[in-house]
């Protein structure tokens, strides 16, 4: 699919930037948000916003660009631009929500350990 770079009004830009971040605000589970981003994005372009969360994410952690380069096949600059582009708002946002999500899973598997539960 091509989609033209020609720039529209600035005006409806937003209002259509708007109502994208509206549709995925609408989203409610994890199923409903694979069947948008499948259904909506195309392949490379779900690997391309997958690989620069995961980059994100590993130079959060530690990880070397030599380690995040073999995993991820990424170049140096595009780990050093992720690097400065992970200083936002939105990928803070998302790098909380990721580290939320393991926080209650390590919590959920010590309770299931001390009530027994498995």
């Amino acid at each position: 699919m091509r989609i033209t770079k020609k720039q529209i009004n600035p005006t409806l830009k937003k209002e259509l930037i708007k109502t994208f971040a509206q549709v995925i605000a609408d989203i409610k589970n994890q199923e409903e948000a694979l069947a948008f981003i499948q259904g909506f994005f195309e392949e490379t372009e779900i690997e391309v916003f997958a690989k620069r969360l995961a980059i994100a994410y590993w130079l959060k952690k530690g990880r070397s660009y030599s380690n995040i380069k073999q995993n991820l096949k990424a170049s140096s600059a595009t780990i050093a631009e992720i690097s400065n582009l992970a200083k936002k708002q939105g990928f803070q946002l998302a790098l909380k929500k990721i580290e939320a999500e393991e926080w209650a899973e390590v919590w959920a598997r010590k309770i299931k350990k001390i009530t027994g539960n498995s």
